[in-house]
């Protein structure tokens, strides 16, 4: 943002993955860090040149003709704000004069919205990846989309500038493909049963973590793609952290629950008598050794080498 000039030509759209109760400050920051005034999105303000709008906390930010929309539609790769509804909405709305920019971040949202924006002919950029304090989203982008743009950071403002300039809707805008329509009506709160979501794709055999759902898998996407019938959506990335974090907190559970039943097993034994046929004191506390055993083996599985859980890496953008 320090590279822009006060006469940026164009709007700037900001989503940034944050926790629904984050404090918001990103607009603050980015009004402080150039010329051009930012802050927080509004509902229904307009989009008005040389501004920064900013994704607020559990809202997907989408653009209407003109306008901001805000929306608490279903969370999409873990996210709400996700940067895929924005990129989307930006493509179906401005066509070739849309320009998507992906920056450093954890797993891969971004990928399929970037893909969206060169579908209907706008240009996407990607931050080098060897730069990026996370790689994943850069190289995820570069994999998956005919990149425009790869460039350090420090280059990113001065090509905006210049395509700011350049890009005049001079050219006839493409139909949007239906199931991207379908897509932006569930990012916009619409019931997603309503707005067609069937039509996406086919059942899969798995499960949504949100809602627990079936997943729909979505058709011709490379990389996967999922949607269940209440919207939420899942890259294949997002889906498998989503799941591992669930493993992982059934199996957490699952320690607890082990260990609690060997205390209250050990507890007994100190009650037990010894005269009593069944439950006696060494019955018990064999018992309670093999119960902490288990706990410790699932520990094991949670914290030893070479387990997926304990090394997967988070998702952030």
């Amino acid at each position: 943002m320090a590279g822009l000039s006060a006469d940026f030509s164009a709007a700037i759209i900001v989503v940034m993955h944050t926790s629904p109760d984050s404090p918001g400050i990103l607009g603050n920051i980015l009004d402080r860090a150039g010329p051009l005034p930012a802050a927080n999105a509004v509902d229904g303000e307009r989009i008005q040149p040389g501004r920064i709008y900013v994704a607020p906390s559990d809202y997907h930010l989408l653009v209407e003709p003109g306008l901001i929309r805000l929306s608490r539609g279903p969370k999409e790769n873990r996210f709400r704000p996700a940067i895929d509804p924005l990129f989307r909405s930006a493509a179906s709305v401005y066509g070739p004069v849309a320009v998507g920019v992906v920056l450093s971040g954890s797993l891969d949202d971004g990928t399929a919205g970037l893909r969206a924006i060169k579908q209907l002919g706008g240009t996407a950029i990607v931050q080098d990846p060897e730069e990026a304090l996370f790689s994943s989203m850069p190289r995820s982008a570069l994999e998956h989309v005919r990149v425009d743009y790869c460039l350090p950071v420090a280059e990113i403002a001065s090509l905006l500038t210049r395509l700011a300039r350049e890009r005049v809707m001079d050219e006839e805008l493409r139909e949007v493909p239906e199931e991207m329509k379908i897509e932006n009506r569930i990012a916009g709160d619409d019931n997603a049963i309503e707005a067609g979501v069937k039509k996406l794709g086919d059942p899969s055999s798995y499960a949504c973590p949100e809602c627990h759902g079936v997943l729909l898998q979505l058709k011709d996407e490379n990389p996967l793609r999922f949607r269940c019938h209440t919207g939420h959506a899942y890259s294949v990335q997002s889906l498998l952290a989503e799941i591992s974090e669930k493993m992982e907190e059934s199996l957490w559970s699952a320690i607890r629950s082990f260990e609690e039943g060997a205390m209250l097993l050990r507890q007994m034994a100190d009650h037990a008598h010894e005269g009593e046929k069944d439950n006696t004191p060494e019955e018990l506390l064999r018992q309670a050794q093999d119960t902490k055993r288990r706990a410790e083996l699932l520990k094991q599985a949670l914290t030893g080498n070479g387990n997926p859980l304990a090394s997967h890496e988070g998702g952030a953008g």
